[in-house]
């Protein structure tokens, strides 16, 4: 009996072997097996909001699994940031985050309490929607060519507002696009922003199509152009920045989940693939296009070298522009 115990231990250890090399398919087979929930750093009703309700439904429909939308708007975000990187990182917490929060705050921050780069691990890209331009109908200027003219020949005078620190930096974006100067003025929200702009209290803003299209529709705001290549479906008579005489110009907002960087790499590209499915579907594409956004279906990769070109853009513009670092 002696003689066969080294060769039945040998066997254990390779069948021990075999178990282990095996854990990370069976983790992918059976994750997610209960709830699953989404934090955003906004509150309901928000682009990124909507973006989370959407994918938690069919990511629900697909596994089976309850998805639960969890607001936690304030703070720049650093409230839900917060709370997803201190939850257990086991792929159930997941980070529904936006352009100004794994992007816009690492420039504007000198001391940014989370790494956006290196504290998550990106899942995919959801979605992006253009800024739309949209000035007073009582300005002295009715297309994207005139206002640009205007605040060259009245460098300092012409003032945008923004109802976000993403949105202020795109207005210094096209400042510098255009080789313009105006002066920016703060706001809560897009909508008061907006407001601001309908009564002629700031010259020019920039907002999200569905923020902006049925006032202009109304004839309360003129659109002017929308920043990107190409013309938005819901709104096709708005130029783009290029077509109304400034090419180059393009600025969006946009929506990504991300998991904290110490979740496990089975359960992470489990997500992944399900989150980059999602993005893929026909009915993903048709639920976008009728808010003027477009579905991103590049996975982690992808999402990965986006978010740092994002972050080096708007680190420039900061430098550039001179805007003050919080």
């Amino acid at each position: 009996m002696r003689q066969w115990r080294p060769l039945l231990w040998s066997m254990l250890g390779l069948a021990l072997a075999g178990l282990a090399a095996q854990a990370p398919h069976a983790v992918a087979q059976t994750f997610p097996d209960r709830p699953i929930k989404f934090v955003v750093p906004f509150g309901p009703g928000s682009g990124t909001d909507t973006s989370a309700r959407y994918f938690a439904r069919q990511l629900q429909a697909i596994t089976g699994q309850p998805v639960v939308v969890e607001n936690k708007p304030g703070a720049n975000g650093f409230i839900a940031v917060k709370s997803v990187l201190a939850a257990p990182p086991d792929g159930y917490t997941v980070f529904i985050g936006s352009n100004s929060t794994l992007a816009v705050n690492a420039a504007l921050f000198k001391a940014l309490p989370y790494d956006p780069v290196k504290d998550f691990a990106p899942l995919t890209m959801m979605m992006r929607s253009p800024a739309m331009l949209a000035a007073s109908p009582k300005a002295p200027y009715s297309t994207l060519q005139e206002l640009v003219s205007y605040a060259r020949q009245n460098p300092g005078k012409v003032n945008f507002g923004a109802g976000s620190a993403g949105y202020q930096l795109m207005g210094e974006l096209f400042n510098d696009v255009a080789n313009i100067k105006t002066v920016h003025v703060p706001f809560k929200g897009a909508g008061e922003a907006i407001t601001a702009v309908a009564s002629d209290t700031v010259g020019y803003t920039f907002a999200e199509v569905t923020a902006v299209q049925e006032l202009a529709k109304s004839g309360k705001i003129r659109a002017l152009a929308v920043a990107a290549g190409q013309r938005v479906g819901t709104s096709p008579d708005v130029p783009t920045a290029g077509e109304a005489g400034l090419p180059g110009f393009e600025a969006y907002t946009w929506v990504g989940a991300m998991v904290s960087a110490k979740t496990p790499a089975a359960e992470t590209a489990k997500l992944a693939e399900l989150f980059t499915t999602i993005s893929k579907m026909q009915e993903t594409r048709e639920f976008y296009e009728r808010l003027g956004a477009t579905p991103m279906t590049g996975g982690p990769t992808q999402m990965h070298e986006f978010q740092e070109k994002e972050i080096a853009l708007w680190q420039r513009i900061v430098q550039k522009a001179h805007v003050p670092q919080q």
